[in-house]
C-alpha cells in the first residue's frame, strides 16, 4: 500500500443480470448523471440559467445524450427553459450539420432572413424566409430581444424552422429552438441564458428628523367664581312665623303666650 491513499468516488459497475433492460440501464445513468450535476452545479462552466440547479443539469446532460452529445457540450448547448431543456439555434444547426445534412445561409438582414437545407444525400432544397412582418404578426416584435437584436432572432427563427424542416429524425428529443420557447413566455420570467453582473445598488441611511420646535404649554386663568346676584328690590315676603331678622320663631310653650 502506497503512503497516499487514494479516494475511489466511483459508482459499482451495473450488474450483468440486469444489463439488458435498457429502462434499468437508463435508470443507472441518470444516477451517475445526478452525481455529475452536484460536482458541476456551481462552476462557471454551467449556463447561468442551470447554475445552482442540480437537477436542471441531470435534465440538460441526459437530453444532451440521447442527441448524441457529451455532458459539457450538453451544458454549452443547451438553457432551460421553465423546466425543458432546449437547443439554442446555433447548437442546432451545428447537430444537422454534423449528421451530413446541408444549411445555408441566403440572406440575413434585420427585417428578412432567408435559408436553406436539405438533407444528405438528396438534391431539392428547402427554403425558409422569416421577416419582420411575420414576427409582429405573432407578436414578437414588442419583446426586448426583438427590439435590440432582431436579426439575430430572425436567424435563430429560420435556423429552427429549417433544421425540422429536414432533419427531424436528428431533434425529435428536442424539436423548438431555446429561442423559440423563450419567446413564448412573459418578459417578467425570461433569464438571461448567459450570467451578466448584478447591479449593486446603495442603501442610503436614513437622515435623522429635525426636532420639532418646542412649544409652550398656554396657562389658561382659572375661571373665577361667579359673583352672587345683587339684589332687585323684589324681596319675597318671609314665611309665616319668621322675623325680619331671619331668626328662628320663637316656641309657644303650653298654657302660656309664645316668649
Amino acid at each position: 500500500m502506497t503512503e497516499i491513499a487514494t479516494r475511489d468516488d466511483r459508482a459499482p459497475a451495473l450488474p450483468e443480470s440486469i444489463q439488458d433492460s435498457p429502462l434499468i440501464v437508463w435508470a443507472y445513468q441518470a444516477q451517475q448523471a445526478h452525481r455529475i450535476a452536484q460536482s458541476l452545479a456551481r462552476t462557471s462552466f454551467v449556463p447561468a440559467s442551470m447554475r445552482g440547479k442540480p437537477d436542471d443539469i441531470t435534465a440538460a446532460i441526459l437530453a444532451g445524450d440521447e442527441l448524441g452529445l457529451r455532458p459539457m457540450a450538453s451544458l454549452r448547448a443547451m438553457d432551460i427553459i421553465q423546466g425543458t431543456p432546449a437547443l439554442r439555434a446555433h447548437a442546432m444547426r451545428g447537430l444537422v450539420q454534423s449528421r451530413g445534412h446541408e444549411i445555408e445561409l441566403v440572406e440575413s438582414t434585420e427585417t428578412r432572413c432567408r435559408m436553406r437545407g436539405r438533407r444528405q444525400g438528396a438534391e431539392a432544397w428547402q427554403t425558409v424566409t422569416w421577416t419582420i412582418e411575420r414576427a409582429a404578426k405573432l407578436g414578437l416584435t414588442g419583446k426586448p430581444q426583438w427590439k435590440q437584436q432582431s436579426q439575430t432572432m430572425l436567424v435563430a427563427r429560420a435556423t429552427a424552422e429549417i433544421c425540422r424542416l429536414i432533419a427531424s429524425d436528428v431533434l425529435y428529443a428536442m424539436p423548438y429552438a431555446a429561442e423559440e420557447l423563450s419567446d413564448d413566455l412573459p418578459p417578467s420570467i425570461v433569464g438571461p441564458t448567459e450570467s451578466a453582473p448584478r447591479r449593486r445598488t446603495t442603501r442610503r441611511r436614513a437622515q435623522p428628523a429635525e426636532p420639532l420646535p418646542e412649544i409652550e404649554p398656554e396657562f389658561e386663568a382659572p375661571d373665577e367664581e361667579p359673583a352672587e346676584p345683587e339684589p332687585t328690590g323684589d324681596t319675597p315676603p318671609p314665611l309665616d312665623g319668621w322675623g325680619e331678622s331671619g331668626d328662628w320663631p320663637a316656641v309657644a310653650e303650653p298654657g302660656g303666650e309664645s316668649q
